[in-house]
């Protein structure tokens, strides 16, 4: 036991929560942002201007989510350069398989599986790196077949698991718009700052119109209530990070500190009963946008937009073009910025003022 310990040490193979649940997991938050996140933004940005260009640099992108976020992973987990490199082929890998179920469908757990494969991979890559005469071939063999292998088992599992938050997310759908407002904010929400893809999961579950609404309500609670609440830690740069960026980069915050997320969560709550009940806010625009919140600014774009021209999806659900009236701006820019920012800060006061927040607890690394 000792000598496989020495092992261990010998080649920084370390079990524990922190390595892979905060050093793992912010790497990997890292590495969706500069992937999928940016690709999105650029490829909105490109369709808004009738730029092809960027909407292919945005594909592109988009399509290297899955690695990018494997390679970060690996760096934070130390791996030597052979490891890292292979790590490109299992994000991928995992991802892609991520991104189906069981049965085959749309699946919605690619970053999720990402994440747990991509640990094991590293450190098997790590456990034999240099062990052999001929490293070149052995290190970047087994990390590769090891992640292939397990994304070939457990990645299609995980999008099966990840797409059972989908399928509470379309139950609530039903319910009246007081409740729908609730559920469906809170738990987009929650999977936006999750290692899971709310994009992914309105996608697939082609959520448009009053709960699409609800959708941005609950992730702009998280971003722009994010952004505000960790201020004073984070300053300009955390407050474009996570505002325009992701709140998944608060994750090992909350690993931390579960109860830095309540202010958001407790946001949401109440934005997105006032999206469906009061402004009637609708999201008729491409499906994802709906989980993107304030992210490149993607969420408002795409209400904007289904106002004008709905989506393909948002028509087949009985959506309509419209003329948007000053109510409709107001509710738009009440549910998106003033409200998640004044009431994320407001219990976040009272959380501070209770002890439950502490100084440095929303410091980004």
């Amino acid at each position: 036991m000792e000598k496989l310990r020495a092992f261990l040490r010998r080649k920084d193979i370390v079990f524990s929560a922190k390595r892979y649940g905060i050093d793992a997991l912010g790497a990997m938050a890292q590495g969706l942002f500069c992937s999928l996140l940016v690709g999105t933004i650029v490829k909105t940005l490109g369709q808004q201007l009738g730029l092809e260009f960027l909407v292919q640099v945005g594909d592109f992108a988009s399509s290297m989510s899955g690695a990018a976020m494997a390679v970060a992973i690996g760096y934070a987990l130390k791996a030597p350069a052979m490891v890292l490199f292979s790590l490109a082929t299992v994000g991928y890998a995992a991802n892609a398989l991520g991104s189906t179920t069981l049965s085959g469908g749309s699946g919605a757990g690619g970053p999720l599986a990402v994440l747990f494969i991509a640990i094991v991979a590293a450190e098997c890559g790590k456990a034999v790196s240099k062990e052999t005469k001929v490293d070149i071939l052995v290190t970047p063999l087994v990390t590769i077949l090891v992640g292939v292998g397990l994304s070939v088992w457990w990645a299609p599992a995980i999008g099966t698991a990840a797409s059972a938050v989908g399928n509470f997310i379309q139950w609530a759908t039903v319910l009246q718009p007081f409740w729908m407002g609730i559920l469906v904010s809170v738990a987009v929400g929650m999977a936006l700052t999750l290692p899971i893809s709310s994009a992914a999961i309105c996608a697939a579950l082609k959520l448009t119109g009053l709960a699409g609404g609800a959708a941005v309500a609950g992730c702009c609670a998280n971003m722009v209530g994010f952004a505000v609440l960790s201020f004073r830690e984070n300053r300009w740069g955390g407050l474009v990070s996570q505002g325009l960026g992701t709140s998944m980069l608060q994750m090992p915050n909350i690993l931390k500190n579960p109860r830095v997320w309540l202010p958001a969560i407790l946001t949401s709550a109440i934005t997105g009963p006032l999206a469906t009940c009061v402004f009637h806010l609708e999201m008729n625009g491409p499906p994802v946008s709906a989980g993107m919140g304030t992210c490149g600014l993607v969420g408002q774009i795409g209400v904007l937009t289904g106002w004008v021209a709905p989506s393909a999806e948002a028509v087949s659900a009985g959506a309509a073009a419209i003329s948007p009236t000053f109510f409709d701006y107001l509710g738009l820019v009440l549910i998106s910025f003033v409200l998640p920012a004044f009431l994320c800060w407001a219990f976040g006061f009272l959380f501070r003022k209770l002890g439950w927040i502490k100084p440095g607890d929303l410091k980004l690394d």
